[in-house]
């Protein structure tokens, strides 16, 4: 999901003691080198060629912008591995196959008073359609992760919410037109 509370303090506190979001503007106003992190995500296409987002809750409540599951790779841990581990925690699914890496996408924000460059490896994963579960969800991933949500290209298009890549309904396009790229592409931020 974010940096672990073993590296920054997650939850930060805004007005109201609402949870601090990274899109937040409570979150900004940090100084110093951004500090490298590196993330594995998972891009989940159903048998319908909808992907699997999770709404990240922004500070008035609801989904601040949607993403895929995965989070970053602990010390000793392959990006594969942490790219299956996220898939379990945030959607309880287990024993697939992880595709390929196919999008490479490298952004900057601030949390919890820190600032993080995060280097994203993506990966895709074809299952047949399936209700997520919030089982597995830590505490942070309880107070920001509002909803779990299958979404067409179609449907992400003409939607006002935010996403992350912001160009994920063209990388999906091309993804479900073309197949997996080879090598990775940049997803821009």
């Amino acid at each position: 999901l974010l940096p672990s509370d073993s590296q920054t303090q997650l939850c930060g506190r805004g007005p109201g003691g609402k949870p601090v979001s990274p899109a937040s503007p409570f979150a900004a106003g940090v100084s110093g080198e951004p500090v490298p992190r590196r993330a594995a995500r998972v891009v989940l296409l159903d048998p319908f060629d909808r992907v699997l987002l999770l709404g990240f809750g922004g500070e008035t409540g609801g989904a601040g912008w949607w993403g895929t599951p995965g989070g970053g790779v602990k010390p000793g841990e392959t990006p594969e591995a942490a790219a299956l581990r996220e898939l379990h925690e945030e959607t309880g699914l287990q024993d697939v196959r992880l595709g390929p890496r196919i999008w490479l996408r490298e952004h900057v924000f601030p949390w919890g008073g820190t600032t993080w460059r995060q280097q994203e490896s993506f990966y895709l994963v074809r299952v047949d359609s399936f209700e997520p579960s919030r089982a597995g969800f830590d505490e942070n991933e309880q107070l920001l992760i509002r909803e779990q949500r299958w979404w067409s290209v179609d449907e992400i298009e003409r939607s006002a919410a935010d996403f992350a890549p912001r160009r994920l309904a063209a990388l999906l396009r091309s993804l479900i037109a073309d197949g997996p790229p080879s090598p990775a592409i940049d997803a821009g931020v």
